[in-house]
């Protein structure tokens, strides 16, 4: 996955959004590419459609998990940034960054279209679920 080369069927339904959630997106996009560009272990990424949702995830198996990122219709004034809801990645953000990010149960991170995302403190989390499965293995 390159940053400026958003995959066709990703890029297609990044357009069906309202542009200023497009624009969201796109920088979460952006933040996944960079946290796994600076993550030797990840190699290379797989930009996909997961539920009819932007995905990404480690090529190489056992590394990571999934990270889906959309805006929902049925919640026309969030976007979000979303984890395999059967790890406990949201648990362990809430306990390290309860206070600066806004959950919705044990499977997101909600923005408001006026937040400020906290780039470095997403790239954190970016990265704990991009290495997801490394980090249970050396435990």
């Amino acid at each position: 996955m390159k940053a400026n080369k958003i995959e066709p069927q990703v890029k297609s339904k990044i357009m069906t959004y309202p542009l200023a959630y497009r624009k969201k997106i796109i920088l979460l996009r952006e933040l996944i590419s960079q946290a796994s560009l600076k993550n030797p272990e990840i190699e290379t990424m797989i930009e996909t459609l997961k539920w009819g949702e932007p995905s990404y995830l480690p090529e190489r198996k056992n590394i990571g998990t999934t990270i889906r990122i959309a805006w929902l219709k049925s919640k026309p004034n969030q976007y979000g940034m979303y984890f395999n809801c059967q790890t406990d990645l949201i648990k362990k953000f809430k306990l390290l960054f309860g206070r600066t990010l806004t959950f919705e149960g044990n499977r997101a991170i909600i923005f408001n279209l006026e937040d400020k995302v906290p780039k470095s403190i997403l790239k954190t989390c970016i990265n704990m679920a991009l290495t997801y499965h490394l980090d249970k293995k050396s435990k």
